[in-house]
């Protein structure tokens, strides 16, 4: 009889691959393997570590969705601080150049000639200081409104030797009067002015208003008696 510890000597000079060429459990045919506990197997080795597949190729790309819903409109965000000042830009070049706002004129400034003594008809200015439009007729002594619109009147006169009432008038109607008493041994002065309304046809003059004895509007090479219009706003 063989006792166990030889049998196992026995047993372990057997090739272990001859042992396991059946597939069988050892440990269940041989009681040396129960006795010492099995023989460790052999590490099995890692495998190699797989792709990822970050290489791949991209897929074609997709259709454009349709846009969404427009969202909530946001609150208007508070005004920032005003920037630095920029540097100042180059001039512009020159515009053409605009109308006249005085496309229609129309004006006169007469001078008395000679010393006016014939009352209650127009004075007649002829000295020439401006009468470009000659809307003025030193002839009659009358101005005569080309121009509907609102006109100027004012007369500067010097007084010598009479009394002096004046009178402007509108249409054979008197619109203001000048009175001025002469003082003897001295040349006095009586103005007036006035604003009017006139339509296109008008005529306003100036003429003596009385009897001879006021008469004293007096005009020279030294002294002059004015009488002057212009249109300040053509309708």
């Amino acid at each position: 009889m063989w006792d166990l510890p030889s049998f196992c000597v026995l047993f372990l000079m057997v090739p272990l691959s001859a042992l396991a060429d059946d597939g069988t459990d050892q440990s269940a045919r041989s009681p040396c393997a129960n006795w010492m506990g099995g023989v460790p197997g052999y590490p099995g080795h890692n495998g190699l570590p797989g792709r990822d597949g970050k290489d791949g190729k991209n897929g074609e790309k997709g259709d454009m969705g349709e846009p969404g819903p427009k969202g909530p409109e946001g609150e208007t965000g508070k005004t920032g601080p005003a920037g630095p000042e920029g540097s100042r830009g180059f001039p512009g070049a020159p515009g053409m150049k605009g109308d006249s706002p005085y496309i229609q004129r129309s004006a006169f400034s007469m001078g008395l000639s000679t010393k006016s003594s014939l009352p209650n008809v127009p004075i007649r200015f002829t000295k020439v200081f401006y009468n470009e439009q000659r809307h003025y007729d030193d002839s009659t002594g009358k101005f005569r409104c080309a121009i509907k619109g609102l006109y100027q009147f004012s007369y500067h006169l010097t007084v010598y030797m009479k009394d002096v009432k004046v009178g402007l008038y509108r249409n054979n109607k008197p619109v203001m009067f000048t009175f001025d008493q002469f003082q003897s041994n001295n040349v006095d002065q009586a103005s007036g002015s006035v604003l009017l309304h006139l339509e296109v046809g008008d005529e306003v003059w100036l003429q003596i208003y009385g009897d001879e004895s006021f008469s004293g509007i007096y005009g020279d090479n030294l002294n002059d008696s004015t009488f002057t219009g212009i249109l300040l706003y053509p309708d």
